[in-house]
């Protein structure tokens, strides 16, 4: 069974969502789609079938400071005004299809990160409920999200401890993987100083969570390694921009080209990417 991965990273999954769109425009829906953070919350309009609704959110919502802005610390304890992302948008504003997402036969996962043990956990995405509280987790960067409650267990983003959950996919039994990335051939994560200050931060109340930000960065570039290695040996196509795109991307038209560059590429493989299906 062959599996859809998707990575996070802010605004940069705009990218996977121009993937997705083509694999819609081509009648291609994987059976198995597993992801983090804003990867697999774009991922949410692909089951549904919503062709360029991540994108139509950007355009409308980008530079709105609901969407976006300090204030929304005063009311959310986030960057992102949650409820307005994960409410009215998805409720009123640009109506998510429930119905063609409960009609989805396949597996949706949801990676996230345990707040206490530091540890990734994976989630039914078909058992979303109405507060988006499962997407909320998923994207729970330190920092800029407070952490996320579920089942009486605080939460933070999945991307913290698994970024590119490939090794869960192939533990679920999928032999064929379409890896979308949102960094460039050749990019290494280097030690962030930021995540060590975050760390120190939430050492008190997260101990566990300290060496995760510390070794994130081993994490992320031991796991993309493990991606090619599966490319050259056959068992997967990997995805990802020519350029890296700034996470938190102003420019509408460079968001607008980011997305057209995944849809151009994605469009170009998608031979190879039904094959995945033989």
């Amino acid at each position: 069974m062959p599996s859809l991965i998707l990575e996070g990273g802010t605004l940069r999954p705009i990218f996977s969502a121009g993937v997705m769109d083509a694999l819609l425009d081509q009648e291609v829906m994987f059976p198995y789609c597993i992801g983090v953070s804003a990867g697999i919350s774009n991922g949410f309009s692909y089951i549904s079938k919503q062709n360029r609704r991540n994108l139509d959110i950007l355009e409308k919502y980008r530079h709105d400071k609901r969407y976006i802005g300090v204030r929304n610390f005063l009311r959310s304890h986030s960057l992102f005004g949650l409820d307005f992302i994960f409410r009215e948008i998805p409720n009123t504003l640009l109506p998510f299809n429930t119905e063609t997402f409960n009609s989805y036969t396949g597996q949706l996962i949801v990676g996230v990160t345990n707040a206490h043990s530091g540890e990734p956990e994976y989630m039914n995405g078909l058992d979303i409920d109405d507060h988006w509280t499962m997407l909320r987790a998923t994207c729970a960067l330190p920092l800029f999200f407070p952490a996320i409650e579920m089942n009486g267990t605080k939460y933070y983003d999945g991307g913290l401890s698994d970024p590119i959950p490939i090794r869960k996919a192939i533990r679920d039994g999928n032999n064929k993987h379409l890896i979308v990335l949102t960094q460039p051939k050749g990019y290494v994560k280097p030690i962030s100083k930021e995540n060590a200050m975050v760390g120190k931060l939430l050492k008190r109340k997260y101990p566990n969570l300290e060496e995760i930000l510390l070794t994130r960065h081993v994490k992320y570039n031991e796991t993309v390694a493990f991606c090619e290695q599966l490319e050259a040996d056959g068992q997967a196509i990997i995805l990802r921009p020519k350029q890296s795109l700034n996470s938190f991307e102003k420019n509408l038209n460079q968001l607008r080209d980011t997305y057209q560059h995944g849809y151009d590429m994605a469009k170009g493989h998608i031979n190879n990417i039904q094959k995945l299906f033989l």
